[in-house]
């Protein structure tokens, strides 16, 4: 997030497929091979690695969510289940999750008033990932180039994204069209 940034907080949904990759037991450097070989490098706990037009985002050990653009339902994690067979499972998580993408200069003290985590740069810095409660919801942060991601469950992204606009209001919220993982992966935010 850059200085020169417009005063307001945006808030879009990010239209993407999420599947969840697990490696069986002491597996896991393997499926990280994998993984790189599909252009991504899977991320340690608490981190997320952007590639150009996907994201993965490790909050527990040994388990990763990817996130990549849209597909015909059900086939991401059909292609991941394919590569990952007898090395790690991978699960279609696009129905149960939503994705939220949120940016602009005041986003971590908006945020802070309904997160338990120190959402401060210099704790939660940029490459940073961390599950937690947000407005009693259960949320992933992601903290990327052009702002973070919020992950929550599909039955209660609507009453997160109500409180994010109640909140935000404020700080100048300005709604956004949906933005597609290619958009959030990458250093600017349109």
């Amino acid at each position: 997030m850059s200085g020169l940034e417009a005063p307001g907080i945006r808030l879009a949904s990010c239209v993407t497929d999420i599947v969840e990759i697990a490696a069986l037991h002491a597996r896991a450097h393997e499926l990280e091979s994998i993984a790189g070989a599909r252009g991504l490098d899977l991320p340690a706990p608490g981190r997320v690695a952007v590639a150009s037009d996907q994201l993965a985002v490790c909050v527990r050990p040994d388990r990763w969510l990817i996130l990549t653009p849209p597909a015909s339902p059900g086939a991401t994690a059909a292609v991941w289940q394919t590569a990952c067979a007898g090395v790690g499972a991978a699960i279609d998580l696009s129905s149960g999750l939503t994705a939220l993408h949120l940016s602009g200069p005041q986003l971590r003290e908006v945020l802070s008033r309904a997160c338990r985590l120190d959402l401060d740069p210099q704790v939660f810095p940029a490459g940073s990932a961390a599950a937690t409660l947000m407005a009693q919801v259960a949320v992933i942060l992601a903290v990327l180039p052009s702002g973070l991601l919020l992950l929550t469950p599909a039955t209660t992204a609507r009453h997160l994204r109500e409180w994010l606009a109640s909140t935000a209001k404020p700080f100048g919220l300005v709604p956004r069209a949906d933005v597609t993982v290619a958009v959030v992966s990458g250093d600017e935010f349109s």
